[in-house]
């Protein structure tokens, strides 16, 4: 997010826009699972990414981070697998999707909270009240603009974000799925509300800017929205939707894709809890080492 000259109010819509990406889920059934699936799910412990803040994945390169809930007795679980061999084209979500950030949104909204006197949150608590449009977000969790602006509370936010958003590192996984997929010849790119020039920095900084033949991010602060530069891209690429898949972490993403016309994988080890993304009627697998090739 770029602070420049631009308003307090233009540079919080850019946080909006994924920083605070995700809407409210629609009515939807879980899925259920087996006791022999069960059995070989999630929850193993494995190699830990970022500053230690990152989660935990097993093997099969889930998130066991995120917690096996049950709900009137009934596992919510992941289907196993998601194969890209039938796409042409591969749409990445950027923030919680490829890069492991959701820690450092909750660790710096949770220092604003106490800084007003507000109840921090858990990563449970955070899961379920991310969203879309931020202002309802930050009302959720307790601000109130009775003696600040939101403009001015959102800017605080983004500065912050700014000044460490290097202590992140990718998700695990993601370098090697990036190569994956570009072996097969399929394309890929990234689409994202965040800053353009900050994003193709980031990607520079963490090597893998090569995997794509389009990144699309915000030109200006007016931001069109990730539908419009979706369709945009896909114009630009001449990648009919129905050969296209987006793979992101949050239900808004679901809402892009939906709109897009393209497929949609969500992974639940961004801003949104499992709970949440499996109510939206896609594919919802564990991590980034759950998708296949063949």
């Amino acid at each position: 997010m770029e602070l420049g000259d631009h308003s307090w109010r233009r540079e919080t819509k850019i946080v909006a826009a994924h920083v605070v990406g995700g809407v409210e889920a629609t009515d939807g059934d879980p899925v259920k699972i087996s006791p022999s699936a069960e059995a070989g799910g999630i929850g193993g412990m494995g190699e830990r990414s970022g500053q230690g803040h990152g989660r935990h994945l097993n093997e099969s390169g889930g998130c066991s981070g995120i917690r096996k809930r049950v709900k009137q007795g009934v596992s919510w679980v992941y289907p196993s697998t998601m194969n890209l061999k039938k796409y042409r084209h591969v749409i990445w979500d950027w923030n919680g999707t490829l890069l492991d950030d959701a820690w450092l949104c909750r660790e710096i909204m949770n220092g604003q909270l106490e800084q007003r006197g507000l109840a921090k949150m858990s990563e449970e608590r955070y899961e379920a009240v991310f969203d879309f449009p931020v202002e309802s977000y930050y009302r959720r969790v307790g601000f109130s603009w009775e003696k600040e602006t939101f403009e001015e509370a959102g800017t605080e936010f983004i500065v912050e974000y700014e000044k460490r958003k290097k202590e992140c590192r990718l998700q695990i996984g993601a370098s090697d799925v990036l190569r994956q997929v570009r072996a097969m010849g399929v394309s890929q790119a990234v689409l994202s509300a965040y800053s353009h020039q900050a994003l193709e920095g980031f990607l520079g900084h963490f090597g893998v800017r090569e995997h794509f033949l389009s990144v699309a991010g915000s030109e200006d602060h007016y931001a069109e929205g990730k539908v419009v530069q979706g369709l945009r891209m896909l114009e630009k690429l001449h990648v009919a939707p129905e050969e296209t898949v987006l793979i992101g972490d949050t239900t808004h993403d679901a809402e892009v894709a939906k709109a897009m016309g393209v497929a949609c994988i969500l992974i639940p080890c961004g801003h949104n809890s499992r709970d949440r993304l499996v109510r939206c009627g896609v594919e919802v697998i564990a991590g980034l080492g759950e998708i296949r090739f063949g």
